[in-house]
């Protein structure tokens, strides 16, 4: 039995995908940009650079968007129960906690790792390449969740448009 989406089940699909598309894009740049510039860079600019970022990045508009975007998936999946879009929003908040889980795991430790002493060289050597394949997992993961919840705003919206 399908119901039809409640305004409020729209408003947290919606967050979801914002957020979601969010910090895909933020750990996107990373890939694309951050990284493949900071690997031109010496030891000491290298380690310094990713020490300020690692400083900078945690802050609340940062912190609300990481984390809003598994919990507002997971308040859409709850939403959806019943619905036609649900295993689209399921699948979503699969991908979405697996990210959460490879930055909490992996790339969490690894940027705390960067702040201990040691050589730039020796930093960097320990730090780089592991945190450049999580951090393209995470927005692997986050990119599939966003398309996996934009098909869900699809088949939200057509089972809305039948209801009328």
């Amino acid at each position: 039995m399908t119901q039809t989406t409640s305004r409020s089940g729209r408003l947290v699909l919606g967050a979801a995908t914002v957020t979601t598309g969010l910090i895909a894009g933020a750990f996107y740049v990373f890939a694309c940009g951050v990284m493949p510039a900071l690997s031109r860079s010496d030891d000491r600019v290298y380690v310094q650079v990713m020490r300020d970022i690692n400083d900078v990045i945690q802050n609340p508009v940062f912190f609300l968007s990481l984390l809003g975007a598994p919990v507002l998936t997971a308040v859409a999946a709850w939403q959806a129960r019943g619905e036609e879009h649900r295993r689209w929003v399921r699948a979503a908040l699969a991908a979405s906690a697996l990210a959460f889980l490879v930055t909490v795991a992996f790339n969490v430790p690894l940027n705390n790792a960067l702040t201990g002493d040691g050589s730039y060289a020796a930093l960097r050597e320990e730090f780089e390449g592991p945190w450049v394949v999580w951090n393209g997992v995470r927005a692997g993961l986050l990119t599939v969740a966003l398309g996996l919840l934009a098909k869900a705003i699809g088949k939200a919206g057509a089972s809305s448009s039948q209801a009328d």
